[in-house]
């Protein structure tokens, strides 16, 4: 059998390549992505990433985020629409009022403002789907308050973890939010931090952790299996949210480089726990 050169092989695989993000890029919807903060909405695209900031706050309604995004985007081209929603959503819509903006958030008719086809996503969800490498993953967003979902094997699944009870009467979000890192300090707010990731992490058995949000780049000295994410990830979960499951195969194949070093982790703790336990005895 006659060997091919290894320089043909090297053009073989680079044409294969190019050939794949070719026919991605064919496929790609040109997506506007509305991500809604308490701070500001952050408005970007499939071809505009650099995102306009549009400053939101306890008066921002629906209307006017409406309103102000189609005069903000005036000559851009896109065809679909994802809003990154700051609360629970279902069937592409809000379920409950956000708590640091103004009302009228549930009821607004989005389709008929916009003119064009829409999906909604917990903003946390569309962080965490920009940030995804693979595997089972968790996303926890550290900002004003904290933000979570999971992803398996590229299947999104919101979470609302923020309220539940964590210490001495206290939820995660009052230790891992903004109130917690300004009363109790930087050291003290990184240490929570890392515990209450750890223990997510233990109940829902996941491979990784990524951390987002304005404050996840106060975290500093991560253990190999929590990373910090792209401040893009956000636009880049909007654009993922239109492709389809042929598109997003890409995602579900876990990154051996990463996930090898977090079986390597959890290994390490397997033998510390089991030498603790021979000590013991």
């Amino acid at each position: 059998m006659k060997r091919i050169p290894r320089s043909t092989r090297l053009i073989s695989i680079a044409s294969s390549v190019q050939s794949l993000l070719a026919c991605i890029l064919f496929h790609m919807k040109n997506v506007l992505v509305i991500d809604v903060g308490g701070t500001h909405v952050k408005v970007a695209s499939t071809t505009q990433r650099v995102p306009l900031k549009i400053p939101s706050g306890p008066s921002m309604t629906a209307e006017k985020m409406a309103e102000q995004v189609v005069i903000g985007t005036h000559g851009w081209k896109y065809d679909y629409i994802s809003i990154g929603y700051p609360g629970p959503v279902a069937h592409d819509r809000p379920l409950a009022e956000p708590h640091n903006l103004a009302a009228g958030w549930i009821d607004f008719p989005y389709r008929k403002a916009f003119s064009k086809p829409i999906r909604f996503i917990n903003d946390a969800a569309m962080q965490a789907l920009g940030g995804y490498r693979g595997g089972k993953m968790l996303f926890l967003g550290i900002g004003t308050g904290l933000g979570s979902a999971m992803i398996y094997e590229g299947i999104v699944v919101p979470l609302e973890l923020a309220h539940l009870p964590y210490r001495k009467g206290m939820t995660y979000e009052d230790y891992v939010g903004k109130n917690g890192l300004d009363l109790r300090g930087k050291k003290r707010w990184q240490k929570s931090v890392l515990d209450v990731v750890e223990r997510l992490q233990a109940a829902l058995i996941c491979d990784y952790v990524v951390l987002g949000g304005g404050n996840a780049k106060l975290m500093k000295h991560l253990p190999p299996h929590v990373l910090v994410g792209d401040n893009s990830n956000a636009i880049v979960g909007g654009i993922r949210l239109w492709q389809s499951a042929q598109e997003r195969k890409i995602l579900r194949a876990p990154q051996k480089d990463l996930l090898g070093s977090v079986k390597t982790v959890q290994a390490k703790k397997k033998k510390r726990v089991q030498v603790k336990k021979k000590s013991v005895r």
